[in-house]
């Protein structure tokens, strides 16, 4: 027996049906009734992430137990969203200038100016992208303006309230007003992050995410909606949920940073629909995984 997808008026159930047999009205029927093209095309008009998800949760039954530690992963675009949403938001120059930020430097100096990221990583806040349209209005209601924080991997530029930059003798940013991060480099899909891992893991989901230690970006929380693991290039079987305790430094530091992906609209897990932003996957060399959890 196994499962099979599909959708009777207007709802998507699950069906058990003979191994081999293919549904008069299943995925495979309809696929093969109407063609690769316009198959894709009814995907598409349909929602058809909704039956990939489905599929997801079918093939993430009976997860095998592995031991926690460090391992390579992909990070599917909403495991981003779920550390990164909120990324644009932290670049806040106050904090950095009196050495409670990752981007602080000994004697009250900030680390503007230096390499700290991965070469092709580029973080910006942009109100008039197409795909992700922010306020007009910044904060303090300055008028906001497209504002590049990270170019090439280099920390370019620090977020200054009204507060703070009037005690800086400094002008106030015009932002940020929405997360954008893009490689500088052609996009790699996660089939192909897939084919290229020799041994890792697949992440789609994180919640219960809290903050460590904000001067390494250092988070905890939990895996959710499935882990798979990979070898020679193939999913092999879905693995049973960790804690993780993972820097975001660490996580897009030189040397760290293997593959990005096409940047997509997600939203944080934990962000009740206000926090949009538009991200990349990500394969990695090493993310940390704290213990076992027994969370779904």
């Amino acid at each position: 027996m196994r499962d099979a997808v599909d959708v009777k008026d207007g709802v998507i159930v699950v069906e058990r049906v003979e191994a081999g047999v293919i549904p008069e009205r299943s995925f495979a029927a309809k696929r093969e009734a109407l063609g690769e093209v316009q198959w894709r095309e009814v995907l598409e008009r349909s929602g058809w992430k909704s039956f990939a998800d489905i599929r997801k949760a079918l093939d993430a039954r009976n997860p095998k137990v592995l031991e926690p530690g460090v391992y390579p992963v992909i990070l599917e675009p909403q495991a981003v969203a779920d550390l990164l949403s909120f990324f644009t938001f932290s670049f806040d120059a106050r904090s950095a200038e009196e050495g409670r930020s990752p981007f602080s430097a000994p004697g009250g100096k900030t680390k503007v100016g230096e390499k700290i990221f991965d070469e092709r990583i580029n973080v910006y806040s942009d109100p008039w992208h197409p795909e992700l349209p922010g306020s007009q209005s910044a904060q303090a209601g300055l008028p906001a303006q497209k504002i590049v924080l990270v170019r090439n991997g280099v920390l370019e530029n620090l977020i200054y309230s009204r507060f703070w930059a009037k005690q800086k003798g400094k002008e106030p940013t015009p932002g940020p007003v929405n997360s954008i991060m893009e490689s500088s480099q052609p996009p790699v899909s996660i089939d192909d992050m897939i084919k290229s891992m020799d041994r890792g893991l697949l992440l789609g989901r994180f919640w219960y995410i809290r903050g460590v230690d904000p001067r390494t970006a250092l988070q905890t929380g939990l895996t959710r909606d499935g882990i798979w693991y990979i070898e020679k290039g193939k999913i092999q079987y879905p693995v049973k949920n960790f804690r993780f305790n993972q820097s975001i430094m660490q996580l897009l530091a030189p040397g760290n940073v293997d593959m990005i992906g096409k940047p997509e609209r997600v939203g944080s897990s934990e962000g009740q629909g206000g926090s949009a932003a538009l991200l990349p996957a990500l394969k990695v060399k090493e993310f940390h995984f704290s213990s076992q959890s027994e969370a779904v």
